[in-house]
């Protein structure tokens, strides 16, 4: 994570106040359902048979000019690497956005039938709202089957379809923990809490002992941390189907376990639930408001750029669980390299999503020059990344700690193609019953209800939870 951030949603780069998708300008579902496939040519054929060898040969020695849209800084240094290994291939950076701005642009592209780039910047979230429409190329025929075993599991789950498709390659993560101030720790007695059942009775100690403290935050505006604890606990929210068919699972036992816990939190007044990546959310941090974030992996660098005052004082831990005897996490951001299926040159543009994020050079330059949180196996058990101690959390390995968290994410989590919708149905019911300090329970029915209504004026067939 780049050190000189505003507000990470993905962790994959530095980004003003946004949600998950912007509706403007997006294609319509509706007509997705009834129309898929028409996304341009350009040799994109949804089979998968494997390109030969020769004929891959052939594409990288043929002088070719490849658009990529990304978001990420100085991004060009990775790129150069592939350059020179492809000399003939060469790469038109453009930053058409961060995330929702460039979303919005690609849909318009796509819609409009030109415009579009060879490959694209995109979340692991945002995968299923662009393969409801076939504008993703399935990468399986270029080889990307045989970097399966370089992610890590759950990272590939998230880009595989249903059918096996290769939709994307991971660049960068966000396995959820816990960043704690050892400082305010110490001063109230309070032990790391392993579970859930212990960090509220820390929440309420806290609390109690000095009522300027909070033991955590849960921002009522960041749906993105809610579908991470979600993740978390083992939720199934979404489980789609071949094209139409959706199950829809935000008021499930599961959920309304969630929502019973952080609303009755809410309501006893033991956590705070303003807005994060706001002024005073970083005033917060700063004065020691709160002794937690929930965070990604990407928090520690972001942290320590936001929390100067701080430094030294804060430690990580896995997030609290649910269950002791069965770590799990879940995961908050991280993006990935997707090759849009109307490119002219699918091969040269197929081989660049993979080389950008499976060469070890360009890799460790992510990990060490944008700071991302890495998606590869190698740099996740590498001495060199893992053994780093910054001073800001007391020397201690924070890397390690998260490297850990990262083989407890549960490799099953889905996405809706409607996540726009889905996290301004949130913010409107669950997140608004946290910041009144109503009943979170009721709003996750509502958040469902909201959410079933939608879908179906989409053209989806839903099941309920």
């Amino acid at each position: 994570m780049p050190r000189n951030t505003s507000m990470p949603f993905s962790g994959s780069a530095p980004m003003s106040r946004r949600l998950f998708l912007a509706t403007t300008g997006a294609l319509s579902l509706g007509a997705a359902l009834t129309a898929c496939g028409d996304s341009g040519s350009g040799g994109s054929s949804a089979s998968s048979k494997p390109v030969s060898q020769a004929d891959i040969d052939k594409a990288m020695k043929t002088p070719t000019e490849l658009t990529f849209w990304t978001w990420v800084p100085n991004i060009d240094k990775e790129v150069a690497l592939f350059e020179k290994k492809y000399p003939a291939i060469k790469v038109k950076v453009v930053n058409a956005g961060q995330g929702t701005p460039q979303y919005t642009k690609l849909r318009t592209a796509l819609k409009a039938g030109s415009g579009a780039p060879d490959m694209v910047q995109i979340e692991f979230q945002a995968i299923p709202t662009f393969t409801i429409t076939d504008s993703l190329l399935d990468l399986r025929p270029y080889g990307a089957s045989a970097l399966k075993s370089t992610f890590v599991d759950w990272t590939w789950s998230q880009v595989s379809g249903s059918k096996g498709e290769v939709w994307a390659i991971p660049q960068d993560t966000g396995p959820m923990g816990m960043l704690y101030r050892q400082d305010i720790f110490d001063k109230h007695g309070i032990d790391v809490p392993g579970t859930w059942d212990e960090f509220a009775e820390a929440a309420r100690k806290l609390h109690k002992a000095d009522p300027d403290v909070y033991l955590t935050n849960l921002a009522a505006n960041q749906v993105a941390a809610w579908h991470g604890l979600l993740w978390q606990a083992g939720a199934k929210p979404y489980a789609t189907s071949g094209k139409s068919d959706i199950t829809i699972s935000v008021d499930d036992a599961v959920s309304k376990k969630l929502g019973a816990y952080w609303g009755g939190l809410a309501k006893e007044g033991v956590i705070g639930v303003e807005p994060d990546f706001t002024d005073s959310w970083y005033a917060a941090l700063n004065k020691g408001k709160y002794a937690t974030w929930l965070t990604a992996a990407w928090g520690p660098v972001f942290l320590s750029g936001s929390a100067k005052a701080t430094s030294g004082k804060w430690r990580a831990a896995p997030l609290p669980q649910w269950d002791g005897a069965k770590p799990s996490s879940g995961n908050w951001g991280g993006s990935t390299t997707a090759v849009i299926r109307s490119t002219k040159n699918p091969i040269a543009a197929a081989l660049f999503a993979q080389f950008l994020n499976s060469d070890p050079a360009s890799a460790r330059m992510f990990a060490t020059e944008q700071f991302f949180f890495p998606a590869t196996k190698a740099l996740l058990t590498d001495a060199e990344f893992t053994g780093d101690a910054p001073a800001f959390y007391g020397g201690q390995k924070v890397n390690q700690v998260f490297a850990d968290i990262s083989s407890t994410v549960n490799a099953d989590f889905q996405w809706p193609p409607f996540l726009d919708q889905a996290a301004t149905d949130w913010t409107e019911t669950v997140g608004k019953s946290l910041a009144d300090k109503s009943d979170t329970v009721a709003a996750l029915g509502t958040w469902e209800s909201r959410l079933t209504t939608y879908a179906k004026g989409q053209g989806f067939t839903v099941k309920g939870s």
